[in-house]
C-alpha cells in the first residue's frame, strides 16, 4: 500500500514538474525585401512582461518559458508592425519572422512604442541592396518631423544631421544646396544625389549639380552616407544623398492625400497624391504646384512637379517597376547685393530682367530578383532629359544699374542614361555569417551648352538674338563612365565585423566646340568677332579602396570606423567656363583624397539616442577660385587647383525623450530635446598659389550648432529649433571685404529660430509654422554667377498654414 502511494506521489510530482517546465524560444527576424537580418527590432511577448531586441544577426531569445500559446509583437522603425502566434511545446524551439518595409504610417498599432518617432535614425548593416556596416549614416523620416515641409525648408528637414552647411537663398525649396566638411554647397554638387537609387543631377561626373529636388511631402526616407559611400555610389568626397520616394499603400486599392498650403509673400502650394495596390500591381503618384512672390521683389516663381511609380510582383521572387518624374519651374531672380547694399536694405533689388527656367524629366526602370533565400539581384536602368536656361543682366559690378541693353543668355541641354546592376549574397565562413555585394555601372552623359546675346526685353525670353553671329560659346560635352565595385562584411564574431571594399573607375570626358569674343566701339557697334575652336579629351582609370570596422560591445552601442579614398573629376565648368569675369587654368587636375570616420552611436534605444564621431578629410588638388587683377586692372577670378586642404573635427548628435526617461509608462505626452554640434578646423597646408598656405578652407564654419525641442500631447505636436553657424570664408584667400563684385568675402555668423505646430483629427491634419522667428537679416551665400553675382540674402520672418485630408 505504501509503495502504491509513493508511486502515485512520484507520478504527480513528475506531472507537475512537466507542467512547470521552463523552455527556451529563439527566433530570427528578416526583411521581406532582401532576406537580410533586421537588427534592433523590438520584440514583445504577450502583454509586454517579456521583451527582447534582435542582435546584428536578427536573432532574439526568450528563456524560462512555460508551455502555451503566445503572441509576439515586432516593431522596427523601417518596417511595418508585425505579429505572430507561437505555441511553445518543447525546448530549443525556433521561429523566423518576416517583416515588410514600411510603406505607410499606421493610424493604430497594437503595441505602443515611441522609439525612433522623432524623424531620424540610421541605416542597417544591409539594406536595399547596399552595405552600410561601419559607415557614417543618417536617415531622415519626413513624416515624423514637425517641420515646414511644404517649402522643402532644408534648415528644418536636415536639422538632425550634424555638420551640414546649407545655402538658404531659395525660400521655395526649388533647389537643394548642401555641403559639409568644407565642401561647396552649390546645388549639392559634392554629393552623389539620387532618387530611388539612381542619379538625378545634370550629369553625375561632368556637371553634378542638382536643379531638381524631390518634394519632401512625397519622400518616405532620405538616406545620407558620408565619404565612405564613394565605393558603392560614386567617387564624391561628400558621399551619398538618396531620396526614397514613398512606397505604394499595400492594404488599400486607393488612398487619396490632399494638402493645401498658404503662406507669406504670396506663397501657395497644393500637393495631391494617389496610392494603392490592386492584386499584384502597386502604384503611387502625386502632382505638386506651388507659386509665390518671394521675400524680395523680382522673386516670382511658378513650379510644377509630377511623379508616377508602378510596381508589379511577377512572382513572389520577381518584381519589376517603373517611375517617371517631370519638374518644371520658372523663377525671376532679383540678383545679388554688395556688402553696402545689404547693410542698407537686404530686401532691395536692382535686377528686373533676370530669369531662370528648368525642365527636368527622369526615367527609372528597376528589376528585382530573389535568386535564392540568401542571394538577390537588382538592375536599375535610368535616364534624364532636361534643360536649364538663364537670361539676365549680370555685370561684375553688382551695384551697376541695368542699362536695358542685350541680356546674357545661357542654355544647357542634358541627355543622359545609365544602368547599374547589384548582386548581394549572404553566406557563412567557419559557421559565421558574411555578406558580399558586387556591382557594375555604365553611364553615358551628353551636355550641350551655349552662351550668347539675348533680347533687350524684360520678359522670360530664352531665344538668342542673331544666333549665327552672337553666340559666343557653343560646346558639346560627351562623357562615358564604367565602374565596378565590391564590398564584403566579415563577421569575426557577434560583436565585431570588418568590411573591406574596392571600386574601379574608367572615366572619359570630352569637350568639342568654340568660344568667342565680340569687340564693340563706344557706341556699341560691332567692330570684330573672333572664334576659337577647341577640342579636348581626357581618359583615365583608377582604383579606390576602403575598409570599415564595427564593434558592438552590447546591443545598444556601435563603435564604428572607416577610411575610404575619394575622387572628383574635372567638370564641364572646369574645362571651359562661360563667365566673362573668370579664367580657367589649362593645367587643372582631378581632385583626390581620402576621408576617415571614427565614432560611437546608440543602436536605436527606446528613449535616448546619440552619435558622436571624429572625422579627418585630406583634400588634394582642391579646385577653387582665387581673385586677381588682369593687365587692364580688372577684378578677375582664376579657377584652378588651389592646393592640399586638411579638414578635421567632431560631429555629435543626441536626442532624449525626457518625458519617457522620467516616466516610461506615460502614453499621452512626449517631449524630446535634441542637439547636434560640429566643431571643425581647416587649413590649406600646401599651395602653389601665393598667400594661400595657412589660410582657412572656404565654406567651413568653426561652429555649426542645431538644437531644439519637440513636444507632443496625443495628436498635438510642436517643435522649436535653433540654428547657429559661426562666420566662414567664401574663397581660399580668406578675403573679408566683398568689394564691387561681392562674390568673395566673409559670410558673417548667424542664428535662426523656427517654430512649427501640427494637429491631427481623424482624416484631417492642420500644420502651421513660423520660419525665422526673430526676423534675422542674414545671408549664407555669395554667388559667383547665377542667380547673382553677389550676396544673396536669406528670407526674413514668414508664416505658413497647411490643411491635409487623407481618404
Amino acid at each position: 500500500m505504501k509503495s502504491k502511494v509513493f508511486n502515485i506521489t512520484i507520478l504527480l510530482c513528475l506531472v507537475c514538474m512537466s507542467s512547470m517546465a521552463q523552455y527556451r524560444l529563439t527566433g530570427k527576424v528578416i526583411s521581406s525585401e532582401d532576406s537580410s537580418a533586421v537588427k534592433d527590432c523590438f520584440v514583445q511577448l504577450g502583454n509586454g512582461n517579456l521583451t527582447a531586441v534582435t542582435d546584428s544577426f536578427g536573432m532574439f531569445t526568450f528563456a524560462d518559458m512555460a508551455k502555451g500559446t503566445y503572441t509576439l509583437h515586432f516593431i522596427e522603425s523601417g518596417f511595418k508592425y508585425g505579429s505572430t502566434e507561437v505555441t511553445v511545446s518543447g525546448d530549443g524551439q525556433k521561429i523566423t519572422m518576416v517583416l515588410h518595409p514600411r510603406s505607410e504610417t499606421l493610424d493604430e498599432v497594437v503595441v505602443t512604442d515611441n522609439r525612433d518617432g522623432f524623424g531620424s535614425t540610421h541605416l542597417r548593416a544591409v539594406e536595399n541592396m547596399g552595405i552600410y556596416e561601419g559607415k557614417k549614416t543618417e536617415v531622415i523620416v519626413p513624416e515624423q518631423l514637425v517641420a515646414n515641409v511644404s517649402t522643402n525648408n532644408a534648415r528644418q528637414v536636415y536639422s538632425r544631421v550634424p555638420g551640414l552647411n546649407i545655402w538658404e537663398n531659395d525660400g521655395a525649396g526649388l533647389q537643394l544646396s548642401i555641403g559639409g566638411r568644407g565642401l561647396d554647397p552649390n546645388r549639392t554638387s559634392n554629393f552623389n544625389v539620387r532618387q530611388n537609387g539612381y542619379d538625378i543631377s545634370a550629369d553625375a561626373l561632368g556637371y553634378p549639380e542638382s536643379y531638381y529636388t524631390p518634394p519632401i511631402e512625397a519622400v518616405g526616407r532620405i538616406q545620407i552616407v558620408r565619404g565612405a559611400a564613394s565605393l558603392q555610389y560614386g567617387t564624391q568626397f561628400g558621399g551619398l544623398i538618396n531620396f526614397n520616394m514613398k512606397d505604394p499603400i499595400q492594404d488599400k486599392k486607393i488612398e487619396l492625400l490632399a494638402r493645401q498650403t498658404v503662406g507669406s509673400f504670396g506663397f501657395y502650394n497644393t500637393f495631391t497624391s494617389l496610392s494603392g495596390t490592386v492584386n499584384k500591381l502597386s502604384y503611387y503618384t502625386f502632382f505638386q504646384y506651388k507659386k509665390g512672390n518671394g521675400w524680395r521683389d523680382n522673386s516670382d516663381f511658378d513650379n510644377h512637379t509630377f511623379y508616377g511609380k508602378l510596381s508589379y510582383a511577377v512572382t513572389g521572387k520577381t518584381k519589376v517597376g517603373f517611375d517617371y518624374t517631370n519638374m518644371s519651374y520658372l523663377a525671376q531672380q532679383p540678383g545679388g547685393l554688395t556688402d553696402e547694399m545689404f547693410a542698407q536694405d537686404p530686401r532691395q533689388t536692382n535686377r528686373e530682367r533676370n530669369w531662370f527656367q528648368v525642365n527636368w524629366n527622369l526615367f527609372g526602370l528597376h528589376f528585382d530578383q530573389r535568386i535564392t533565400e540568401s542571394s538577390d539581384f537588382n538592375l536599375r536602368v535610368f535616364g534624364l532629359l532636361a534643360n536649364r536656361y538663364s537670361v539676365g543682366f549680370r555685370p561684375n559690378r553688382v551695384a551697376t544699374v541695368d542699362d536695358n541693353g542685350p541680356r546674357d543668355l545661357i542654355k544647357g541641354e542634358f541627355q543622359n542614361w545609365g544602368a547599374e546592376a547589384r548582386y548581394l549574397n549572404r553566406y557563412n565562413v567557419a559557421g559565421k555569417p558574411s555578406v558580399f555585394l558586387a556591382g557594375a555601372r555604365y553611364y553615358h552623359g551628353f551636355n550641350h551648352s551655349q552662351q550668347g546675346e539675348g533680347s533687350t526685353g524684360s520678359d522670360a525670353d530664352f531665344s538668342f538674338v542673331n544666333p549665327e553671329q552672337f553666340i559666343t560659346y557653343d560646346y558639346e560635352f560627351p562623357n562615358r563612365n564604367v565602374a565596378l565595385f565590391a564590398e564584403n562584411i566579415l563577421y569575426i564574431h557577434e560583436k565585431l565585423s570588418i568590411t573591406p571594399g574596392i571600386r574601379f573607375e574608367y572615366i572619359n570626358t570630352k569637350s568639342d566646340g568654340y568660344y568667342g569674343t565680340i569687340y564693340r566701339d563706344l557706341a556699341g557697334n560691332v567692330l570684330d568677332i573672333t572664334r576659337t575652336e577647341e577640342t579636348r579629351e581626357d581618359a583615365r582609370q583608377f582604383l579606390l579602396g576602403g575598409i570599415g570596422i564595427s564593434y558592438k560591445p552590447h546591443p545598444h552601442m556601435d563603435i564604428y570606423t572607416n577610411i575610404s579614398q575619394n575622387y572628383r573629376s574635372i567638370t564641364f565648368n572646369d574645362m571651359r567656363i562661360s563667365n566673362p569675369s573668370s579664367v580657367i587654368d589649362p593645367n587643372m587636375k582631378d581632385e583626390r583624397g581620402y576621408s576617415i570616420d571614427l565614432g560611437v552611436r546608440s543602436e536605436q534605444t527606446t528613449f535616448f539616442n546619440y552619435d558622436v564621431g571624429l572625422f579627418f578629410l585630406n583634400y588634394d588638388n582642391r579646385i577653387g577660385e582665387v581673385q586677381f587683377y588682369d593687365e587692364s586692372n580688372r577684378v578677375m577670378r582664376r579657377r584652378g587647383n588651389i592646393g592640399q586642404a586638411i579638414i578635421a573635427g567632431v560631429e555629435s548628435y543626441a536626442l532624449a525623450d525626457i518625458v519617457h526617461l522620467l516616466r516610461p509608462d506615460e502614453e499621452r505626452w512626449t517631449a524630446a530635446v535634441f542637439g547636434n554640434l560640429a566643431l571643425i578646423r581647416s587649413e590649406y597646408v600646401q599651395s602653389e598659389a601665393p598667400g594661400i598656405e595657412g589660410k582657412k578652407v572656404e565654406f567651413v564654419p568653426d561652429v555649426n550648432l542645431k538644437g531644439g525641442l519637440q513636444v507632443a500631447y496625443k495628436k498635438i505636436k510642436g517643435s522649436y529649433q535653433l540654428t547657429h553657424l559661426s562666420q566662414q570664408f567664401s574663397d581660399a584667400t580668406n578675403a573679408v571685404d566683398g568689394g564691387v563684385s561681392a562674390v568673395v568675402g566673409i559670410i558673417p555668423a548667424y542664428t535662426v529660430m523656427d517654430l512649427s505646430l501640427s494637429y491631427e483629427y481623424k482624416m484631417f491634419k492642420l500644420e502651421g509654422s513660423v520660419n525665422n522667428l526673430a526676423n534675422q537679416m542674414y545671408f549664407t551665400r555669395r554667388a559667383t554667377g547665377y542667380p547673382g553675382p553677389g550676396i544673396l540674402p536669406s528670407d526674413g520672418r514668414s508664416f505658413y498654414v497647411t490643411l491635409q485630408v487623407k481618404l
